[in-house]
């Protein structure tokens, strides 16, 4: 099977690390701090001490990781993955980035003489535990062939759309409008629970009408137990909504919505909620303007 390396074991790269042991392919892992590591190298993976090391000798290199500066770090640092990259690997970057970036690291990569695709994804911590995440692919459609076994042991599908970048730009647009409607939601608890509404029964009416996307079903629930264990870190979602603004900027179009979202998720943060959940963006919205 494909010798695979894996960079960057947080929340995601965690639960993609059990499946591709799972799945049987010879694993290498590297996260900064090693104890998040711990679970895989119990299953079976290797260890190693920087992203160079575990790059060594491995077909398919897979990056999760935080942002743009993470990404430059472990792919071109010091001790960077591509320093330890064979000829012909490919490097499989699945964090959430902006397209500019991608596109450089890309070439980096093939100047390099290794192969490169884009490949965030859609889903949760729980949807990597269990298989199912969604790839948003882009690249070469011969490139994209040699890495899908992996993939495939890691998603539910593959969508390939478009050229190196277009799964970065994808990404960047999707978690926009999730952004933007979780902001959205967090302003209409605020009002649901100040004006004396039934909560349960105003919120029964928003997740079975038209507003009642997955997203507001799963995230009503954790904004009124107000349990905020991190299934997509806060912070994580305020870099996405400043780089899908960036994005949509270089294309000549302003994201207002996006822009109204991210002083929401900016507040909530400066309030100390960036390392919790992205529904503590609730509290923001509870606390803002009280008097």
């Amino acid at each position: 099977m494909q010798k695979v390396a894996l960079v960057g074991l947080g929340a995601m790269g965690s639960g993609m690390a059990g499946q591709l042991l799972k799945a049987g392919f010879p694993l290498a892992v590297y996260n900064r701090n090693a104890d998040r590591a711990a679970e895989a190298v119990k299953s079976g993976a290797r260890l190693a001490q920087s992203p160079r090391e575990a790059a060594e000798d491995a077909d398919i290199i897979v990056a999760m990781l935080a942002d743009d500066h993470a990404s430059h770090e472990v792919w071109l640092g010091e001790a960077g993955a591509l320093h330890g990259a064979k000829l012909g690997a490919i490097a499989v970057e699945c964090s959430t980035l902006s397209p500019a970036w991608v596109v450089k690291l890309a070439g980096t990569v093939h100047a390099a003489g290794c192969e490169f695709i884009d490949a965030p994804v859609t889903g949760s911590k729980g949807h990597a535990a269990s298989g199912e995440l969604l790839f948003l692919v882009g690249g070469e459609a011969e490139t994209l062939d040699r890495a899908r076994p992996v993939l495939k042991a890691l998603s539910r599908g593959i969508v390939h759309l478009g050229p190196v970048g277009s799964g970065a730009r994808m990404k960047l647009i999707n978690n926009f409008m999730c952004g933007v409607q979780t902001a959205a939601l967090a302003e209409a608890v605020a009002v649901i629970e100040r004006s004396g509404l039934d909560r349960e029964a105003a919120l029964d009416v928003l997740r079975n009408g038209a507003p009642g996307s997955p997203l507001v079903k799963a995230l009503s629930q954790r904004m009124t137990e107000r349990i905020y264990d991190v299934n997509f870190a806060l912070h994580l979602m305020q870099k996405d909504l400043r780089y899908a603004s960036q994005e949509a900027q270089s294309h000549g179009v302003a994201l207002r919505t996006a822009a109204a979202a991210l002083d929401r998720f900016s507040e909530a943060d400066k309030r100390g909620w960036g390392d919790r959940d992205f529904s503590a963006v609730a509290e923001a919205a509870r606390e803002s303007n009280r008097q």
